[in-house]
This record gives C-alpha cells, sequence and structure tokens, in this order.
C-alpha cells in the first residue's frame, strides 16, 4: 500500500510539474506583452517631452531674434536722431559763426565808413 502511495504522490509531482510548465509560457508572453506596452508608452511619453523642448526652443529662439531685432532697430532709430541732432548742432555752431563774421565785417566797414568821414 505504501508503494501506491509514494508512486500517487510522485505521479502527482510529475502531473504539478508539466501543469506548471505548461502555463508558464503563457505567463511569459503575457508579462512580455506588458513589458513591451510599458516601453511603448515610455517611448511615446519620451517623443512627447522632446517635442516640447524642441517647440519651447524654437520659441526662445524666436523670441531672442525678435528681441535683436528690436534692439537694431532702435539702435538705427537712435543713431539717426543722434545724426541729425549733431548736424542741427554743426549748422547752429556754422550759422552762428557766419553771423559773427558778418556782424565783424559790418563792424569794420562800419569804421572804415565812420573813418572816412
Amino acid at each position: 500500500m505504501m508503494r501506491k502511495i509514494v508512486a500517487t504522490v510522485i505521479a502527482g509531482l510529475f502531473a504539478a510539474s508539466a501543469f506548471a510548465q505548461a502555463t508558464a509560457p503563457k505567463a511569459d508572453a503575457k508579462a512580455a506583452r506588458e513589458v513591451a506596452q510599458a516601453e511603448a508608452r515610455h517611448d511615446k511619453q519620451v517623443a512627447k517631452a522632446d517635442a516640447k523642448v524642441e517647440k519651447a526652443t524654437a520659441e526662445a529662439d524666436k523670441d531672442v531674434a525678435e528681441a535683436k531685432a528690436d534692439a537694431a532697430k532702435s539702435k538705427a532709430k537712435a543713431d539717426k536722431k543722434a545724426a541729425i541732432k549733431k548736424a542741427e548742432t554743426k549748422s547752429d555752431k556754422a550759422e552762428a559763426k557766419a553771423d559773427k563774421a558778418a556782424d565783424h565785417a559790418e563792424a569794420k566797414a562800419h569804421d572804415q565808413t565812420a573813418g572816412a568821414k
């Protein structure tokens, strides 16, 4: 009788091990599929994050370019105003010098006229 019990236990162990091996590939396939899906989700999230970074970088580059253009425009405008102011100052100085020379010439002519009388 003991032999029958031992034989039954051994047969049960073999059957259990065979059943466990039969279900293991299904579990491995399911786990592999879940891992693949998780990796795909991760890759998708990384791609989205990279796209956001690229978009933000492009917008920042655009903003920098606009700021540089505005700065160049403002500088050109300031340079133009400075040139106009310089030209006006130069013109005023020349006019003052011409007035002074005319006054001097007029005074000299007046002195010569007064001396001739």
